[in-house]
């Protein structure tokens, strides 16, 4: 049974202008953590099958190259799963048109938004390299997620100086469902969240990034993008910690799927300190992203290596060629022939005449129903980020 301890996250505390902010306890938490047996059993299976979708990586061909090309595809997914959250409309689909210079066919204007998420997690993984996990990493990263698109004007890359709340579209900070530490005390629960995240201790990885995301979101210290930062958290802290030799493991397309849930449960700790019902949540889309990141990865296989038999079936005196537009096509799914010509250096008429040869053997569909600037996906690759 979780302890409801009304104080144990923290205390609402009454501010001069009459409404009450949420002043956070320092982690872990004052009283222990209940690992009861779900709790337990939860935090076994999410390591089990974690370890699988390692072992799964491992047995891949060609490892480290070919599952660097598919964690590209899972950035971009974890980038469009954790924007939608926020109420971002656009797709994977629009993503991969606006790589390929192309106008999203939905649409949507928010396709920028999901670049910049991409290049604040690749940005935020290659300075892993030389940086440890911090709150300047974090603010870095907060920098490339506003440039330029909504919320550019809310102070990027920098914690906030004044009160911000949560709440419907329109309400004011006396009708927020939630307010955050006001800036005195969300510096000093900042400074404590970072003593957290470098401290060594017994508290098991998993179980630790989950108090980490969910006092984050309390403290909320940017005026924008604090959800997508918190799960950008979750990923950068696994990857650091080496929980998996590639980054494939994300959790917003669960959080997505479950958002009230998800919301309503982060918001219980504050209420009244129910760290096992969140923990427990989270701990559960930690299993199911796992399994689900395993099972896809072998099914990419599987594909790849039926596209390759029937590459070199059917192409014959092309197939060496075939072969490199193929493996190209795990990282940029939608090509034109102009992206062909000047992969494999030959004229637009052999390079027209390989991707006649893929529509015809059903690896790639035309997108664009023209006789010119013609653009090809690669559709049953990418049906297996759109479930």
């Amino acid at each position: 049974m979780a302890n409801t301890d009304l104080n144990r996250a923290g205390k609402y505390i009454s501010q001069p202008s009459g409404y009450k902010a949420f002043i956070p306890n320092p982690l872990p938490p004052d009283s222990s953590l209940i690992m009861d047996e779900e709790i337990i059993r939860l935090l076994s299976l999410a390591d089990q099958n974690i370890g699988r979708l390692d072992g799964v990586c491992y047995a891949v061909p060609d490892t480290e190259l070919f599952i660097k090309t598919i964690a590209k595809m899972y950035v971009r997914k974890e980038a469009v799963d954790s924007s939608q959250i926020e109420g971002t409309r656009a797709s994977l689909i629009d993503e991969l048109e606006l790589e390929a210079g192309l106008p999203a066919s939905s649409g949507s204007t928010d396709a920028d938004e999901i670049r910049n998420y991409i290049e604040a997690m690749n940005y935020g993984l290659k300075r892993l390299e030389e940086l440890p996990l911090c709150l300047r990493l974090l603010r870095e990263i907060h920098e490339k997620l506003l440039s330029g698109v909504r919320g550019h004007n809310r102070s990027p890359g920098q914690f906030r100086k004044s009160q911000n709340w949560i709440g419907p579209p329109g309400s004011a900070i006396n009708t927020a469902t939630y307010i955050p530490p006001p800036v005195p005390q969300m510096n000093e629960a900042l400074d404590a969240l970072e003593k957290f995240l470098h401290k060594a201790d017994s508290i098991p990885v998993l179980i630790k990034i989950g108090l980490l995301h969910a006092q984050f979101e309390m403290i909320h210290p940017f005026l924008d993008g604090n959800g997508r930062i918190g799960r950008l958290l979750i990923t950068l802290y696994l990857c650091q910690q080496k929980i998996l030799s590639q980054p494939l493991l994300y959790l917003s397309k669960v959080l997505s799927q479950s958002r009230q849930e998800y919301s309503g449960l982060l918001s219980q700790i504050s209420k009244n300190g129910d760290w096992e019902q969140w923990l427990k949540f989270y701990l559960r889309a930690v299993v199911i992203a796992a399994e689900d990141a395993a099972a896809k990865i072998k099914e990419i296989v599987l594909l790849r290596n039926r596209h390759r038999q029937l590459i070199i079936d059917g192409t014959q005196s092309r197939a060496k060629s075939a072969l490199v537009v193929l493996e190209s096509l795990f990282s940029q799914p939608l090509v034109s022939f102009g992206k062909v010509a000047e992969l494999l250096d030959v004229s637009n008429q052999t390079a027209n005449n390989l991707l006649n040869d893929f529509v015809e053997m059903g690896i790639l569909v035309e997108q664009t129903g023209k006789k010119r600037n013609r653009v090809y996906m690669y559709k049953d690759y990418v049906q297996m980020f759109m479930n």
